[in-house]
């Protein structure tokens, strides 16, 4: 990837993933498990962070720092789209340094995750 280059991903979150995400990270808060007035079920905001790191993931990004702001609610069947642009790119010995800022928008085109990341690339041995 070049500085500029951007990569998406899309994802509907449903009530089995936040089951299986409160039962692995162990928070189970509420709002988490049980349908607010709406009948809505809320997704945790690292479950939507994952958006992100799976496109880090495509890369073999090894993370350094990621920072989230979370600016609204993600609950079960909402599909989320994340776009990841590469913001800067900086050569060291066998990796290369990358940060990115991204953008998650949910199917109403209202944002709700944004953020930074950066980390290492390694590259092939020869």
């Amino acid at each position: 990837m070049n500085v500029g280059d951007t990569r998406s991903w899309s994802r509907t979150f449903t009530a089995e993933d936040i089951a299986l995400f409160a039962t692995l990270s162990g928070d189970e808060g509420e709002h988490h498990l049980v349908p607010d007035a709406n009948g809505r079920v809320m997704a945790h905001g690292l479950l939507t962070a994952t958006l992100p790191t799976k496109i880090g993931g495509d890369l073999n990004l090894i993370a350094r720092e990621m920072v989230f702001r979370f600016h609204r609610p993600v609950f079960v069947g909402d599909t989320i789209e994340c776009l990841v642009t590469l913001t800067s790119t900086e050569p060291g010995d066998g990796f290369v340094s990358v940060t990115s800022d991204w953008k998650c928008t949910n199917q109403h085109g209202k944002e709700v995750m944004s953020g930074t990341g950066s980390g290492i690339i390694r590259q092939a041995i020869s």
